[in-house]
């Protein structure tokens, strides 16, 4: 079974993992106000501190780590999850993935007019892969199987653990519940946050990005790489299923074009981007065939109102540069706006001067990229950090869960475009 031998990280490493993620907890009981935030770190702290004291057993080290894991996903995932969605009123972010679906099924696109957008729940700023998530609640499933948040935390879990077996990580079910059960993702999956299942479908990429040379037939379409090398449509289309979901996904597809142009020559860059953006039109347009006839809704809830340039101001308030610049009047809104035209520039130029030249490299620069987009934003929130903690993650939990080995001779042959991103050897 797969829990039944996870590859594990050191003792030490475990238990100052759920010793960090208790203290965080902890900070956000304290700090927080009363509501969806705080019942969750409080169970979350229930959780976390019985999964530290589980993986202290080291005299039972299977059966301290499985029960350390349980624990914190009992208490950091499911526990507050199924009370917030049973007990508590849904949070802003559900009320939009719900209506949405509704909207949806009844007018073919999850957007309201200019006309209807009076307050800020009115917006929807993800784009139509995301209404899927509302779906059984429009179709008049009740209680907590028809909340987003439950079908949210299933495919990111779902997402992740199949990440980890394309990688090739052992324990993949082991370390893909580690994940979703750490901060960064049980977090924003108890009070609805959309990000987690982006991340998780970026990560899926960057590991079918990471398959080692001479796997997949050499006349597959999409082949790159030295001697045939292997398809990338499959990850084209899964970063294109992101894309069609939250725009945050979308720096993501520069990056790893700029990777492949090294890696397996311009011809599969552009075919990994093409690929990628007709997968992402193709969807929406499938989901929503009224967006078609519609764009300027799609771009006054999806582009405008996450900028702040609407005249409602999105909620997405958090004290980052960006922010406190636009706070400042229109020149400071105007300042922060070119001071993330800059970072856009700069980041493109360092794709074009040094492009990353493995899906490991892709991930630090779609870290950086993401960190400055987040920061330097004029309407932004802590909570999207989530992306570039999550990719360094991804990268951690490849070290952290396999020892070193040699490379295969295949890989061997092929020279040092193998090297991996994440879970891999």
């Amino acid at each position: 079974p797969p829990l039944a031998r996870p590859a594990r990280p050191p003792w030490g490493v475990s238990t100052a993992c759920y010793a960090l993620f208790a203290g965080y907890a902890a900070l956000v009981a304290v700090f927080s106000g009363p509501g969806h935030d705080r019942i969750w770190a409080v169970w979350a702290v229930a959780g976390y501190t019985a999964a530290l004291l589980l993986s202290r057993r080291r005299g039972t080290d299977h059966a301290g780590r499985v029960g350390a894991l349980a624990a914190s996903a009992a208490g950091a995932v499911a526990g507050p999850l199924i009370w917030l969605a049973w007990r508590a009123p849904p949070t802003p972010d559900v009320r939009v993935v719900a209506r949405s679906a509704v909207l949806l099924l009844q007018h073919g696109t999850p957007y309201l007019s200019a006309g209807h957008l009076a307050s800020p729940l009115a917006y929807d700023p993800y784009l139509p892969g995301m209404t899927v998530f509302g779906l059984p609640g429009a179709f008049d499933v009740e209680g907590v199987a028809g909340d987003p948040r439950i079908w949210l935390c299933a495919v990111t879990g779902l997402l992740l653990v199949l990440a980890l077996r394309v990688a090739g990580q052992p324990g993949a079910a082991y370390w893909g519940v580690f994940a979703v059960a750490s901060p960064v993702l049980a977090f924003p999956l108890a009070v609805g946050v959309t990000d987690p299942p982006v991340l998780a479908l970026i990560c899926l990429t960057l590991a079918l990005l990471s398959r080692a040379p001479g796997r997949w037939p050499a006349h597959w379409p999409g082949a790159g790489g030295p001697g045939g090398g292997w398809p990338v449509w499959p990850a084209a289309v899964t970063l294109g299923v992101a894309c069609a979901m939250k725009a945050t996904a979308w720096p993501a597809l520069p990056v790893l074009a700029a990777m492949l142009a090294v890696r397996d020559g311009a011809r599969t860059a552009v075919y990994f981007a093409t690929r990628t953006a007709a997968a992402a039109l193709g969807l929406s347009v499938l989901l929503a065939p009224a967006v078609a006839a519609r764009p300027a809704a799609l771009v006054q809830n999806t582009v405008l109102f996450p900028l702040g340039l609407t005249q409602v101001r999105t909620p997405a308030a958090s004290p980052l540069p960006g922010h406190l610049l636009a706070a400042l009047g229109p020149a400071g809104r105007l300042a922060a706006l070119g001071l993330l035209l800059a970072a856009g520039l700069a980041v493109a130029a360092s794709l074009l001067v040094r492009p990353p030249a493995d899906p490991a490299a892709a991930a630090w620069r779609l870290a950086v990229a993401l960190t400055l987009l987040f920061a330097l934003s004029p309407a932004t929130r802590f909570g999207y950090f989530s992306y570039p903690i999550g990719l360094l993650g991804w990268l951690a939990i490849g070290r952290a869960g396999r020892p070193e080995t040699a490379r295969p001779a295949a890989a061997a042959r092929a020279g040092p475009v193998s090297v991996p991103a994440g879970p891999l050897a």
